[in-house]
């Protein structure tokens, strides 16, 4: 038992240093493409490789420890006004990278006792999942909070006009970033997790 939980607190300690590098150091978590909306990350693809091999629990906090160096970012490095608006937000910057952390690691408990090609087809599956439940509930919650102000934000978001409901210019500036995200989680999840997998059951 105290050799699992030495491993696990090993896992955890490099996936939160990974995490780090990712998030305060420019272009390897956050890329950026157009200076005024959020960058591409690819965050989730460590939130989902964590959830997998340790579990929904363990997830779950990683996503809660994500939203608050998200917010943290927010408020002391914002790469841009959008990011600023968004994730200074409580409930924006916490709730979806709590639900990309559990989603992966329930994926992974429902299919641990399957032969390896559904296996494989699950961590696929997983890595789509952590990237488009954040960027569908960041899209969600943000039409929510600015579903009253609305105007501030789309000014921010594109050549939108003040008619244009905020839901529509969000899926519009945000979806793009959430589609590459999603493919490129759930094609590069299984590569590092499949063998991963193999080493860590190795070494019990």
């Amino acid at each position: 038992m105290r050799r699992k939980e030495t491993k696990n607190l090993a896992i955890t300690a490099i996936f939160v240093a990974i995490f780090l590098l990712q998030t305060f150091i420019p272009n390897i978590g956050y890329i950026r493409i157009l200076p005024t909306l959020p960058a591409i990350t690819t965050i989730p693809l460590t939130v989902s490789i964590y959830s997998l091999l340790m579990g929904p629990i363990a997830g779950t906090f990683f996503g809660i420890f994500w939203g608050i160096a998200r917010m943290v970012q927010a408020y002391t490095q914002p790469g841009d006004i959008v990011s600023l608006m968004l994730f200074q937000n409580f409930a924006i910057a916490v709730i979806p990278s709590v639900l990309a952390g559990l989603f992966p690691g329930l994926i992974g408990k429902l299919t641990v006792k399957k032969k390896n090609s559904i296996k494989e087809v699950s961590y696929t599956v997983a890595g789509a999942v952590t990237s488009l439940t954040n960027t569908v509930f960041v899209i969600l919650l943000t039409s929510l909070v600015f579903m009253g102000n609305s105007a501030k934000l789309l000014g921010h978001l594109g050549s939108f006009t003040q008619g244009t409901p905020l839901i529509t210019a969000l899926i519009i500036a945000l979806g793009l970033n959430g589609l590459v995200e999603a493919v490129f989680t759930a094609i590069v999840t299984p590569i590092i997790v499949t063998p991963l997998n193999k080493v860590l059951r190795r070494v019990g």
